[in-house]
């Protein structure tokens, strides 16, 4: 510390370049984390190009799903009567005693 200032002086100066150290480390970190997020943005969001593609894909498949949906209510089921099982008979139980 100079002897020459006043103490108030030399607390302002050191408080100023205190205050300014920390702003430019804030600074630094949040160019740091705004790089971070842009490489990680990057990996996890399709390309453009192959967005369109799924697109394309997933459209053909709605429309051929639509297609097979209607073919399959076009066959007709047959009716309830028809569909149901015969009953088994139940056999008559057989007497053991030859007596």
């Amino acid at each position: 510390m100079d002897d020459d200032k006043p103490v108030l002086d030399q607390m302002t100066d050191a408080m100023s370049s205190a205050a300014d150290a920390t702003k430019q480390a804030a600074k630094k970190a949040v160019k740091k984390v705004k790089t971070a997020a842009k490489k990680v943005a990057k990996k996890v969001t399709p390309k453009k190009k192959a967005a369109k593609k799924s697109k394309a894909k997933k459209a053909k498949k709605a429309k051929a799903g639509k297609k097979s949906a209607a073919k399959k209510s076009a066959k007709k089921r047959p009716s309830r009567k028809l569909r149901r099982r015969p009953l088994k008979r139940k056999r008559k139980p057989r007497s053991r005693s030859a007596d």
